[in-house]
C-alpha cells in the first residue's frame, strides 16, 4: 500500500497512553479472575441444541486454507464447519450464564496461528471479554477482560500479528497477538464503535455510531495514531466496512440508508457508490470484495420477492449488478472466499455460499421455527394443553400439539376450539412491534429497549400481557406492572388460556412456554424441529418427553469455569432419570412441577431420587489425533484420546466405534483403557479401505459420553480381497395369533414372511450370502426370540449387515418401560414373558457390523390390558436403540403412541407395504439401482401416509455418526 505523508506528532503521546492502558487493563483482568469463583457459575445449563445456532450469526471467520467455516451467534455458541460442504465439525461453547452472559457478539479467525477470537457478552454488571480459543480443539487457551463494554467486531492482521475490536463503549482497541497484551487505544469515539477492519498489515479503519471513519496506524512504538476522520456521504449512520484486496479502498454500508459510500484509503474522500437501483430497505449491513477485487458485494435488510438477496457489482462496484437469492432474513455478514465467492450469514439464523457463477452453492438453514406474524394464528384450547402455531412466518405451515395425547399434528384440520389471543376489550393501542405501547393514550412502563410484539388479554379483563424483546411484561388493567418475566428471545406471540390459569407465549428461539398467569412461574417449555417430526417438551428442571429423535434436541450445558470452554451433554444421556413423560403430561393439570411429581409417580408407584444432573454426569471425551480430516493410506488405524470424568465417577467401558459400530475383536481392536486420569491412551484398531468415521465413547454407571468423532480420508488402495461382499443376517418376527385370545391380530406374522422374502432375493447381488431366520405365531415364544437375538449376536461379524424386523404387540409397564410381546405373552408377568428393551438393546449395542432395526408394534384393533387400541409408547425404545453407545438405524411404523394400520386390501399393515416396496426398488430415488438408507426413509416417511389417509407417520432415527450407505440392490 501506498505511505501516506501524515503527521505522526501524536504518537509519542499515545505511546504514554498506551502504557497507562496496559497497567488499567491487568487491574481489571485480577478483579475479573476473583468474580470468577463463583461456585454458581458451574451449576448445569438446560440448553437447545439442533445442530445449528438458534439466533441470529452476527459473527463470521474462515481459516486461511479455506477449509473451515467458524460461526458465532447470540445463541451463546460458536459453530465450526467444513467448506464447502459445510459439514458440522465441531460446537465450542463457551463459559455462560443468565441473560446475555456468554452471547457471542463478534468472531475473527486467526489467518496463520488456528485460533478463534471470540467476542462475549458479560453478565449483568459483570466483565465482558475477548476468548481466544483453537481451531482444531475448541479449547479456551487465553481470556481478554478489562473491556469497558462488550465487543462489537473483531480482526486479526494479515500477518496474525495484531487483533483489534471495537467496543459498544466506542473504544477501538489492538492486542499484540504474540503475549495478547494491550498494546493500544483510542477513546475518541463516544458513542458505538462498529466494524473494524485491517487495510494493511498494521492500519486500521473503524466506524463509529458517531458517523466518523476513522483511520489509524499501530506505529513502531505500539501506539495507535489517527491517520484520517472522515464523514460517509450518503448517509449519517456508517456501520460496516470493507477494504479491497489492493487495500486501496474501502467499502462504507449505512444503517440508515441502503446506498454504499466507496471511498479513497489514501485521504478517505469519495470515490463512487455502486449502483443501488430498486434495493429497498433499511441499511447495508454487510460489504466486501472478492478475493481477486474483481466483484464487490453487499447485502443487508433489502428485501426482494419475500427473500433478501446479496448483490454482486462487476468491475470493482463500478459495473453492472446482478441480486441472487440468499436468505428470509436480513443479510449480517459476508466473506470472501479466495478460490471466488463469498460466504454470508444471516438472521434466520443461516448461512451459505454464492459461489462465482451466481448460484447460492451452500445453504444450511433454520433449525427454529419462526413464530414472527403469528400474534392471530398462535392459538390455545380452554386449558392451555393444545397449542396450534406456523412453522413458518405469518403462521404459513400451521401444526398442532396436544400435551394430553403427545402428538405433533403437522396437518390440523381446522382450528375446532382453540382460540387465538384476546386483543380487544382494554383500549391498549400501539402494541404490534412497536417502542410505545398504550393504555387509554398513556405510554406503558416499558423500559427503553422493551419494543412490544404481542399481546394478550385476560379473558376476564383484569390485566394483560405484553410480549417483548427479552421479556413478557404482565400488567393490571389500570396499567400497573406486576410482573417481568425474562424470555429466551423476542415474544412473538402471546395468549392466555380461556380458564384464565395459562398464559403461554412463543420465542425467537424456537420454543413455546407455559407460564403460571398469577406469579409468571415458567411450567413447560415446547420445541418443535423445524424439520416438522422431532420435538421435546420438558420442564424447568430437566424433567422431559420426546418424541424419537427429539432426545438430540435438547442436553445440559456445564461450565468448567470462566478460563475453560463449557461440557454438553445430550438430554439423552439422563434418560433413565429424566425420561418421564407421566410427570411432564401433569405440570399443566397440577399448576406445577413439585405436585406433578407426586402425582405421576403416585401413578406409577415410582420414587423420584434427589439426584442433581452434577451428580451423575457422563465423562467426557478428547481424540487428541489423528485430527479430523487426516489422510490415511493403510487399515491400521489408533486414536489417542482423553478421558474426564466430571462427576468423580469411574469408567466401567471405552468403546472405539468404526463407522457407528463397535470396533470389535475380528478388527484387531486393542481393549481401550478406562483410566480417568487425564493421561493420553491410546486404542488400536483396522479400518475398511474407504472414508471413514471414528468415534471413542466412554461410560461410567450411570451413562455414555457424547462421542467424541473424527472422519478419516482414505487414501491407499482397494485391492481385491479388501473388497468383499457382506453377508446379511435377518432375524424377523411377527406375531399374530396369540396364545392369549385377546391379543390377535391379523398381518403381523405375515408382515414377517414378507419383509423376509424381500431380503432372501438380495442374495448373491450386495450380498454374497443372506441368512434368515424367521419366527411366527407358535415360533415366536419368548424363548425362541431370546435365541434369535442371541444367533445375530454370535453371526454377525464387522463386515457384516444385520437387520431385524419386530412385528406384533408392544405395550410399556406401570413404570414406563417397553416390552416385545411374543406368542406366549401374559399382560399379568410381563417381566417373566415379555421381551424387554434391555433385552434388545444388549444384542442390538453389541453386534459388530451394520444394524437396521424395523419396529412395528403399535397396532390399532386391539386391547391390552386395559389400555386402549393396544398402543404403546415406543419414542423411548427408538431413542435409546439409535443413541450412539447402541448405533443403529431405526425405522418405525408410528409416532409415540399413534397407532399402525393393517389392512386386508394389501394383507400387511401399511408400514411392512412401504418397507416392502421401497427395498425392491421403488426407493432407488437416484436410478442407481442400489437402495440406500436415505432413500429408503424417504420413501416410506411418503407412502404410509399415502396409504393411512395420513393417520399413520413413520420415523426413522439414525445414530450421529452413521453415514448413509447401500442396503438392497433394486429388484
Amino acid at each position: 500500500m501506498i505511505r501516506r505523508n501524515t503527521t505522526r506528532r501524536w504518537s509519542a503521546a499515545l505511546g504514554t497512553v498506551a502504557i497507562v492502558c496496559v497497567i488499567i487493563w491487568q487491574a481489571a483482568e485480577k478483579r475479573a479472575a476473583a468474580s470468577d469463583t463463583n461456585d454458581s457459575h458451574r451449576e448445569p445449563i438446560l440448553r437447545i441444541e439442533t445442530g445449528m445456532h438458534v439466533a441470529a450469526i452476527w459473527g463470521m471467520g474462515i481459516d486461511a486454507e479455506n477449509n473451515y467455516l467458524v460461526t458465532a451467534s447470540e445463541d451463546k455458541s460458536i459453530r465450526v464447519w467444513q467448506l464447502p460442504s459445510g459439514r458440522p465439525v465441531r460446537v465450542i461453547r463457551p463459559p455462560i450464564g443468565e441473560g446475555k452472559d456468554g452471547m457471542v457478539m463478534a468472531l475473527a479467525v486467526s489467518p496463520t496461528s488456528q485460533t478463534i477470537a471470540a467476542a462475549l457478552h458479560g453478565p449483568p454488571g459483570g466483565v465482558s471479554s475477548i476468548d481466544v480459543f483453537e481451531l482444531q480443539t475448541g479449547k479456551l487457551i487465553k481470556r481478554l477482560v478489562g473491556l469497558r463494554d462488550f465487543a462489537h467486531h473483531l480482526a486479526f492482521s494479515g500477518d496474525g500479528r495484531y487483533l483489534a475490536a471495537t467496543l459498544f463503549s466506542g473504544d477501538v482497541i489492538v492486542y499484540d497477538t504474540s503475549s495478547y497484551a494491550l498494546i493500544a487505544e483510542d477513546r475518541t469515539c463516544t458513542s458505538d464503535s462498529f466494524d473494524v477492519e485491517f487495510e494493511a498489515q498494521s492500519e486500521i479503519i473503524t466506524v463509529c455510531s458517531d458517523g466518523d471513519i476513522r483511520e489509524y496506524e499501530i506505529t513502531k512504538d505500539s501506539s495507535l495514531h489517527m491517520l484520517a476522520k472522515a464523514q460517509p456521504v450518503s448517509g449519517k449512520f456508517p456501520v460496516a466496512i470493507a477494504a479491497s484486496p489492493d487495500g486501496s479502498e474501502i467499502a462504507i454500508g449505512l444503517g440508515d440508508t441502503p446506498k454504499i459510500d466507496v471511498l479513497s484509503s489514501k485521504d478517505l474522500s469519495f470515490l463512487f457508490s455502486p449502483d443501488e437501483t430498486g434495493v429497498m430497505g433499511l441499511s447495508t449491513n454487510a460489504v466486501t470484495w472478492s478475493a481477486d477485487g474483481r466483484t464487490f458485494y453487499a447485502g443487508g435488510r433489502w428485501q426482494f420477492n419475500n427473500s433478501f438477496p446479496i448483490r454482486e457489482w462487476a468491475d470493482g462496484g463500478r459495473g453492472p449488478y446482478k441480486d441472487i437469492a440468499a436468505s428470509d432474513n436480513s443479510i449480517l455478514q459476508i466473506l470472501p472466499l479466495r478460490t471466488g465467492g463469498v460466504v454470508f450469514s444471516s438472521g434466520s439464523p443461516s448461512f451459505g455460499i454464492i459461489d462465482s457463477s451466481y448460484n447460492r452453492a451452500l445453504y444450511v438453514g433454520p433449525a427454529v421455527a419462526d413464530y414472527r406474524g403469528n400474534v392471530q394464528r398462535f392459538l390455545l384450547s380452554a386449558d392451555g394443553t393444545t397449542v396450534q402455531f406456523g412453522y413458518e412466518l405469518w403462521g404459513k405451515s400451521p401444526a398442532r400439539f396436544s400435551l394430553a395425547e403427545r402428538r405433533l399434528d403437522t396437518a390440523p384440520a381446522g382450528t375446532g376450539s382453540l382460540k387465538p389471543a384476546i386483543v380487544e376489550g382494554l383500549p391498549i393501542t400501539d402494541w404490534a412491534s412497536s417502542p410505545s405501547p398504550k393504555l387509554n393514550g398513556k405510554r406503558l412502563p416499558l423500559p427503553a429497549n422493551g419494543f412490544s410484539r404481542s399481546l394478550a388479554i385476560a379473558p376476564d379483563r383484569s390485566g394483560f400481557v405484553l410480549g417483548a424483546l427479552s421479556y413478557l411484561y404482565f400488567f393490571n388493567a389500570d396499567g400497573t406492572q406486576r410482573l417481568k418475566v425474562e424470555t429466551p428471545g423476542e415474544a412473538w406471540c402471546v395468549n392466555i388460556s380461556a380458564d384464565g390459569r395459562l398464559a403461554a407465549g412463543a420465542f425467537g428461539d424456537g420454543t413455546i412456554r407455559w407460564y403460571r398467569y398469577s406469579d409468571g412461574k415458567e411450567l413447560l417449555a415446547f420445541f418443535p424441529s423445524n424439520d416438522r417430526k422431532r420435538w421435546v417438551i420438558w420442564t424447568p428442571s430437566g424433567y422431559y418427553d420426546a418424541s424419537s429423535g427429539g432426545e438430540d434436541l435438547i442436553g445440559w450445558q456445564v461450565n468448567n469455569g470462566r478460563d475453560s470452554a463449557a461440557d454438553f451433554f445430550p438430554v439423552g444421556e439422563f434418560r433413565s432419570t429424566y425420561y418421564r413423560p407421566d410427570i411432564v403430561a401433569k405440570i399443566l393439570e397440577t399448576g406445577g412441577e413439585a405436585k406433578a411429581i407426586l402425582a405421576a409417580n403416585e401413578d406409577s408407584g415410582r420414587k423420584t431420587h434427589e439426584t442433581s444432573v452434577s451428580q451423575i454426569l457422563p465423562p467426557v471425551v478428547e481424540i487428541v489425533s489423528p485430527l479430523d480430516g487426516t489422510d490415511v493410506t493403510t487399515s491400521n488405524a489408533s486414536v489417542r484420546y482423553k478421558v474426564r470424568s466430571p462427576s468423580g465417577e469411574p469408567l466401567t467401558e471405552v468403546k472405539v466405534l468404526v463407522d457407528g459400530r463397535p470396533a470389535s475383536a475380528d478388527r484387531g481392536v486393542e481393549p481401550a483403557s478406562t483410566s480417568p486420569s487425564g493421561d493420553v491412551l491410546e486404542a488400536r484398531f483396522s479400518i475398511p479401505p474407504r472414508d471413514t468415521t471414528v468415534s471413542v465413547i466412554a461410560i461410567n454407571r450411570f451413562s455414555a459420553s457424547t462421542p467424541a468423532t473424527i472422519h478419516l480420508r482414505w487414501r491407499g488402495t482397494n485391492t481385491e480381497a479388501s473388497q468383499n461382499k457382506s453377508k446379511l443376517y435377518v432375524l424377523a418376527i411377527g406375531v399374530s395369533h396369540y396364545a392369549d385370545p385377546a391379543l390377535q391380530l391379523h398381518y403381523a406374522a405375515k408382515d414377517a414372511q414378507d419383509f423376509a422374502a424381500t431380503l432372501e432375493r438380495q442374495k448373491g447381488g450386495l450380498y454374497r450370502d443372506v441368512e434368515i431366520k424367521l419366527l411366527t405365531d407358535e415360533s415366536a415364544n419368548r424363548d425362541d426370540v431370546l435365541d434369535g437375538l442371541d444367533w445375530l449376536r454370535k453371526q454377525t461379524k464387522s463386515n457384516d449387515v444385520a437387520m431385524v424386523l419386530l412385528s406384533g404387540h408392544g405395550v410399556n409397564d406401570e413404570r414406563g418401560k417397553y416390552f416385545f410381546l411374543p406368542h406366549d405373552a401374559n399382560m399379568e408377568k410381563l417381566l417373566r414373558t415379555g421381551v424387554s428393551m434391555e433385552e434388545i438393546e444388549t444384542t442390538i449395542s453389541s453386534l459388530a457390523g451394520k444394524t437396521l432395526f424395523f419396529v412395528d408394534t403399535c397396532h390399532s384393533g386391539s386391547v391390552i390390558g386395559g389400555r386402549k387400541d393396544g398402543r404403546a409408547d415406543i419414542n423411548g425404545l427408538i431413542n435409546e436403540l439409535a443413541s450412539p453407545e447402541n448405533g443403529a438405524v431405526v425405522f418405525a411404523a408410528s409416532t409415540g403412541t399413534q397407532s399402525s394400520i393393517e389392512d386386508p386390501r394389501w394383507s400387511n399393515g401399511a408400514f411392512t407395504k412401504a418397507l416392502v416396496e421401497g427395498l425392491n426398488g421403488k426407493a432407488d430415488y437416484s436410478s442407481s439401482g442400489r437402495i440406500t438408507v436415505t432413500g429408503l426413509e424417504l420413501y416410506i416417511e411418503n407412502r404410509v401416509p399415502e396409504l393411512t389417509q395420513d393417520q399413520q407417520t413413520p420415523m426413522t432415527q439414525k445414530p450421529s455418526m452413521v453415514t448413509n450407505y447401500t442396503i438392497a440392490l433394486k429388484q
